[in-house]
């Protein structure tokens, strides 16, 4: 994963926070919350949010729900707002008057929730305190919420200025619902700009040798890690040489192994387990893939396109926005229909064994990343959404040295 710098939060460490005072600073006041600091998908985007925005515009205040996992050192003393294990508890709702007094005190202006614990956590919390403008976040499609979690971010939602999606199929997926589209803001995930640097392959590459990898925690059966073993066992089958490669780690790792072995391919299949150096193993791989049954806007897919790697993928949720192409010439990787693991072993063994087709689609994709997933880019939408926002509500006409980009300026 990217390496975080560490940085000094603007709160105490006890849950006793001072009055801000605010005089003579022109900076918005920001509350970010995350659940945790685990290593998926949501929470390195809320990690590089809260490093990247402009420290002359927003003064920025972190919380989580639970102060764990490898990157939660990276962030200093961030307050914890523990619910206690269950969203509906009677400590859960005297935690979110924890955090309404916290807003306050703070003199927070824009409260942004950033995961689906957190919408229920902070929207309410941040409505109660009176927060000027209170965002959430739809970081998946909401096929993977039980229908009582979904109605009831649905409401939390209801209570929002604005919901921020990351990906199209996200939004579309909520205005089905109900929810009014002129609250749907699109903003994709930021790719920091280290994510685009060469660095040397973290697993030596030796000559003849191709190498399939997939990038995913596992602690959840729709990542289809078991899929990606039975689509490896296709493609052994046609071309032995061929090495997998698995980074991640959870529950579901022991199991995993057993399949491998059970399917005859235990000793071509890689597990690496939790890394932080994901550029490093796009490095070592030839063809990305993933064959999850679910993803908004995957990061995955991100980081295995900077990196210069064609990807193949099922064709679901945010996947189309990612990897979908106009013209040939433009590909960047192959669409698979979902559950249609000999097409995808098919499309995998295409790639392997054209060097050139793979050179073409890892350029187009690390372009498409650049030009459209750019840290600066996707930082000057967040800054111009939150700048719009202010002055909807008559809070402030302007923040202290904001300039928007000319992108934030067409996207805004």
């Amino acid at each position: 994963m990217y390496r975080f710098l560490r940085w000094r939060p603007r709160q105490p460490e006890n849950d006793s926070v001072k009055p801000h005072d605010s005089a003579g600073d022109s900076r918005a006041r920001l509350f970010l919350m995350t659940n945790s600091f685990e290593t998926g998908g949501s929470e390195r985007q809320f990690g590089v949010l809260a490093k990247n925005l402009r420290p002359e515009q927003f003064q920025v205040h972190l919380g989580c729900i639970q102060k764990k996992g490898p990157f939660a050192n990276d962030f200093g003393d961030v307050p914890e707002y523990w619910l206690g294990g269950d969203l509906y508890s009677w400590k859960s709702w005297r935690t979110r008057l924890r955090l309404s007094r916290s807003l306050r005190q703070l003199r927070i202006e824009i409260a942004h929730a950033f995961d689906f614990y957190t919408n229920l956590t902070l929207i309410p919390a941040a409505r109660f305190a009176r927060t000027p403008v209170v965002i959430g976040s739809q970081r998946q499609i909401g096929d993977l919420l039980t229908a009582r979690q979904f109605r009831a971010q649905a409401m939390a939602f209801r209570w929002c200025d604005a919901v921020i999606c990351n990906s199209r199929a996200a939004a579309d997926r909520l205005a089905e619902d109900g929810l009014a589209s002129d609250k749907l803001i699109v903003i994709g995930n930021a790719l920091p700009v280290e994510a685009f640097a060469a660095v040397p392959a973290a697993l030596p590459r030796m000559s003849g040798k191709l190498r399939v990898g997939m990038v995913a925690r596992m602690n959840h059966r729709y990542k289809g890690h078991s899929g990606f073993l039975r689509i490896a066992k296709r493609i052994n089958q046609r071309m032995p040489d061929v090495e997998f490669v698995l980074a991640g780690d959870g529950p579901l790792r022991a199991e995993l192994e057993r399949e491998a072995e059970a399917l005859g391919i235990g000793n071509r299949v890689l597990f690496l387990g939790d890394r932080r150096d994901i550029p490093a193993v796009m490095a070592s791989l030839d063809v990305a893939v993933l064959t999850s049954d679910s993803e908004s806007l995957s990061n995955v897919i991100l980081e295995a396109m900077a990196m210069g790697l064609p990807v193949v993928a099922y064709r679901v949720g945010g996947n189309s926005e990612l990897l979908s192409h106009e013209r040939e010439q433009s590909q960047r990787g192959e669409l698979i229909s979902a559950g249609d693991e000999e097409g995808f072993a098919a499309a995998v063994e295409r790639l392997l064994a054209a060097p050139s087709m793979r050179e073409r689609f890892g350029q187009n994709g690390r372009k498409f990343a650049q030009d459209n997933f750019g840290l600066e880019n996707v930082r000057a939408r967040y800054e111009s959404c939150y700048q719009t926002l202010l002055e909807k509500k008559g809070v402030r006409t302007s923040l202290a040295t904001w300039q928007p980009t000319t992108e934030a300026q067409r996207n805004g």
